[in-house]
């Protein structure tokens, strides 16, 4: 997934290493929920599939090898769909809307 420009700075410089490791050498190219193979059709989707690598705790600090899974976009974008919706509803909260 993207990184939001406001979180940059919480994730370490090597971010981009670490990511690549658990995606490729790790998964070996695969979703670690479904199956999914980077670059292919999506089995569920058909929607060309890019590997992220998710945070489970939701923190970008946490990048112990427990806490990262790699994740096509579906699972990615499901395993965080609670997180960001409480998210934007504290955001909602605070800007008053």
């Amino acid at each position: 997934m993207p990184i939001r420009p406001e979180n940059k700075s919480r994730y370490p410089k090597d971010w981009p290493a670490i990511s690549k490791r658990i995606r490729f050498e790790r998964a070996l190219n695969r979703c670690e929920v479904c199956g999914a193979e980077n670059y292919q059709p999506h089995p569920v989707t058909g929607s060309k599939v890019i590997l992220t690598t998710a945070h489970l705790d939701h923190m970008p600090e946490n990048c112990d090898d427990d806490n990262l899974k790699a994740m096509c976009q579906r699972c990615h974008n499901g395993y965080d769909a609670e997180y960001r919706a409480a998210n934007r509803a504290k955001r909602k909260r605070l800007l008053g809307a």
